[in-house]
């Protein structure tokens, strides 16, 4: 399991030391446990943690190892997607791909933060890249479980982890504060224009 990218108290008070013990003490954990002991003998076992996901994607028989792959993937992505200070307005670079796709940064963020409010039950919320018609676009979508972009040839780009455990000791049932806090204090427009 890669380090957390910052100290367990970066984030506060957007995301509280206490939820980041337990969604990445104890879930993120758990998750990369499950898959280790899953993987341990096989050629999966020195494979991209991207391309174990990839390969069990869709197959019943195979439910268990994706969920532990694809949940170890996208919270190490999710992590990523944060830092201390975030939020505030995009670079230059993700602003003009937002209004390419979107006509503007604020339809991409009314957008996203509308899946991440209504996805229903646990998943997340995404900022993918694909393509239409030849050209490059992104996309808004949400997913449940442990699914993600990639098992549907998208790129993902960003993502708001929806779980209860991403917020529930600090915002209770009040999932829109959390995404609130997410876009003003939490996300990080740099680690997106990279992924960009």
């Amino acid at each position: 399991m890669p380090p957390l990218p910052y100290p367990d108290t970066a984030l506060e008070p957007a995301i509280s030391a206490r939820t980041i013990s337990f969604h990445y003490g104890k879930h993120t954990a758990a998750y990369y446990a499950n898959l280790n002991k899953a993987v341990a003998g096989t050629p999966m076992a020195t494979m991209r943690l991207e391309d174990v996901v990839k390969s069990v994607a869709g197959d019943p028989a195979k439910a268990g190892l994706f969920n532990n792959a694809a949940q170890s993937w996208n919270h190490t992505f999710y992590w990523a997607g944060m830092k201390p200070g975030g939020g505030g307005t995009p670079p230059a670079k993700v602003a003009d791909a937002l209004k390419a796709s979107f006509g503007s940064v604020e339809a991409c963020m009314e957008q996203l933060s509308e899946a991440a409010k209504t996805q229903f039950a646990s998943g997340w919320a995404w900022l993918a890249k694909g393509t239409e018609n030849g050209k490059p676009v992104l996309k808004v979508m949400k997913t449940g479980n442990a699914d993600n972009p990639m098992t549907q040839g998208l790129t993902p780009v960003l993502t708001i982890d929806v779980w209860e455990h991403a917020y529930y000791l600090d915002y209770q049932n009040k999932r829109p504060d959390y995404v609130k806090a997410f876009f003003e204090k939490l996300v990080n427009w740099d680690e997106v224009a990279t992924r960009l």
